[in-house]
Order: structure tokens, then sequence, then C-alpha cells
């Protein structure tokens, strides 16, 4: 090999971007649009950072008018199962094509994973958790199926998880797993409640989330309920989904904010609410878990025991110094668990050790090609 002459400097690798392709088979297609939302916030905070992301959603990929009619892809493929091959296969075409000068393939979700396999390249993949409470809910394969889960997951150059509780589970089948959280925004202030007193509560009015717990102990509550799903005739005063800035709105009004959830992989609208400094009351499940810490964060109650779900909300509603203690404490533990720097500074770190290629220095991040 040639040496440089002397006082020359050797050449040196041309410095290129990270390219990564996200694969997931939910996310929003107007600003309004929830379905998602956590994977659109992080890659737009990846780009920020200067990672070059192609996104490969529902409409990129041909998904057969399964995404958005009713439920999502997941949910439809119950009632049109014959679809199912169709689907795998424009997936795997779809990233193939798109991942062919990529460096790293970031999957969403353990059916995320199973299409990246075929990828031809390196990939990390996020568990989330339940998906609408559906037949590949991540919970629910982890425990039942531990032996697929393994075969899918140990071809993953890194397996991230939202919540210790899934890394547990993942675990659980004999994968490492590594815990990071979604991103949530920190407001710059805790509002002032309404009066009267509202309790609110947002999300998927679906059974996995307990909105028929919820609805069957509303009675002389002041409450307030935004979101659609199968459950609505429970609660046939919901305001249906909301736009982003009239869901700040609910969460700065509300004196109590309830995820009676009966399943949950992480807990955005849980976060979401402590970070705007309100008091929870959340079902002891999966992220929430995590999230919550009883009577410190707020206050857990086993799932579907309407008695109790009750019973929190009351209490909570007769004390304004427990809301505010609670309030001030949930808030303080979002800040320094999801804050969007740690959860990208994270993500950054995972990337760049599974492309197998040198720690880049300050930002935008970069790699040798």
């Amino acid at each position: 090999m040639q040496r440089p002459a002397r006082g020359a400097e050797a050449p040196s690798a041309v410095d290129r971007a990270l390219r990564v392709v996200v694969f997931t088979t939910s996310y929003p297609r107007h600003g309004n649009d929830f379905a998602g939302r956590f994977v659109s916030d992080a890659v737009a905070r990846l780009r920020e950072r200067g990672v070059e992301i192609d996104v490969l959603h529902p409409g990129v990929y041909r998904d057969f008018g399964l995404a958005f009619d009713g439920g999502g892809i997941m949910r439809n493929l119950r009632r049109r199962p014959w679809i199912a091959p169709l689907l795998f296969l424009s997936m795997v075409r779809a990233l193939r094509r798109a991942a062919r000068d990529a460096d790293l393939v970031h999957a969403h979700w353990l059916a995320g994973a199973a299409v990246a396999l075929f990828a031809g390249k390196p990939f990390v993949v996020t568990i989330h958790g339940t998906i609408s409470g559906g037949f590949l809910d991540d919970f629910r394969l982890t425990r039942r199926h531990p032996r697929l889960v393994r075969l899918v997951l140990r071809r993953a150059r890194a397996v991230v998880c939202v919540s210790q509780a899934l890394a547990d589970a993942v675990r659980s089948c004999g994968i490492e797993a590594v815990f990071i959280p979604n991103g949530i925004e920190i407001p710059e202030r805790v509002a002032e409640e309404a009066e009267p007193l509202e309790v609110f509560y947002t999300g998927r009015l679906s059974p996995e989330k307990g909105i028929q717990d919820l609805a069957a102990v509303r009675e002389g509550l002041n409450l307030v309920v935004s979101g659609d799903g199968p459950l609505r005739d429970l609660v046939p005063d919901a305001l249906g989904f909301v736009s982003r800035e009239e869901l700040e709105e609910h969460y700065e009004r509300a004196a109590v904010v309830v995820c009676p959830s009966r399943s949950e992989g992480f807990g955005v609208v849980c976060a979401e609410a402590m970070a705007h400094g309100k008091p929870v009351v959340a079902g002891a499940t999966g992220g929430l878990l995590g999230l919550v810490q009883h009577e410190e964060t707020g206050l857990l109650v086993e799932p579907g025991d309407r008695a109790a779900l009750r019973a929190a909300i009351d209490r909570l509603l007769a004390d304004p110094e427990l809301r505010s203690r609670l309030g001030r404490a949930a808030r303080e533990r979002i800040v320094g668990l999801c804050s969007w720097e740690r959860v990208i500074d994270a993500t950054l770190a995972t990337y760049v050790e599974a492309a197998e290629r040198p720690a880049p220095g300050p930002q935008p991040l970069r790699l040798a090609a």
C-alpha cells in the first residue's frame, strides 16, 4: 500500500449523515391525526439531529385499504385474513427498495420486526405493546409464543422497549432489551384547573383502554371525553378526536386525568397529563406501572375494579392539596424520564452501535462512509 508523502495528510473518509429507514404500520396522515404520533415526533427530532430518515408507512407501501378503515391494519386483518400474504409481500418489497442505500432499518412493533428480517440491512426494533388489543399484541405474543418472539427478535441488532414492563416481557423470551421510553413534550407552565372541576379522559374508546369501566362509574362526575372507537356508544357525549391545540387546553383545564387501561404498552396520555402537572388515576398494568408511583406521582387501581376507580377519582376531587402534590411530583418524574433530549440521545446511541460505525462527534450525527 502506498503511504502518503511525509508532511501530507492521509486521505480522510467521506463523512455522510446516518441513513435510516423507519418502518411502521401507524403514522399520522395530518397534523391532528394522533395515530403513530409518537413515531412521527421522534422522526422529526432525529432529523433535527442530522439523521437522514425515510419513513415507510401505509400509503407509501400498498396497504389494501386496511390501514385507515375502522381500527388499523392489525384489527382489520382479523376480518380479511386472506390479504395478509399480499400485504406482507407489499411491505417487504417496499422496505427492500427504500433500504437499498440505508445504513439501518428501524422497525416498530414486533410485527414490523418480522418484515425487517427481509430488509437485507441491519435493523433495530421498538416494541410498543398493545396494537389496539389485536392478536399481534406484543405482550400477548411474549406470553403465548416466546419461541416465535425469540425467532424474530434474535436477528435484530437492538431491541428497544418503551416501558420496563415490555423490556421484562421480551427478556423472558431470552432476548436482551433496552428501555427507552417515548418522548414527551414538557409544557412551559402548569395551568390552573377549571371550575367546576373536570375529570378528563382522552384516547381510543375501546375495551383495552378501560373506557367501559369509566363509563360505568361516571354518574355525578363532570367528565370530559375525547376520542373515538368501537365503544363510543357508552359515552355518547364524547367529543371525538380533537386537534392538538384543543387537547392541550383539555389537559390544562383538567383537575384529574383518568387512564383506566386494562392493557398498556407505555401510556402516552398518562405521561402527557403528568407533564402538564396533573394528577392521574391509572390502571396498574403494563407501562403505566413505570410511570405512576402509587401515592407519589398518581393513584393506581386494579384494571377493571370499578369501585376502586371511582373511589380514587373522588378522593382526588375532594383534596386539592393531594392533587397539587401528586401533580408536581408527576411533572418532575416525566421531565427526568421522558424529555425529548434524553430519549433522542439514547436512540442515537442505539443507532450508532447497531450500525457498527464509529461514534460520531457533535451534531449533526455523521458516520464515515
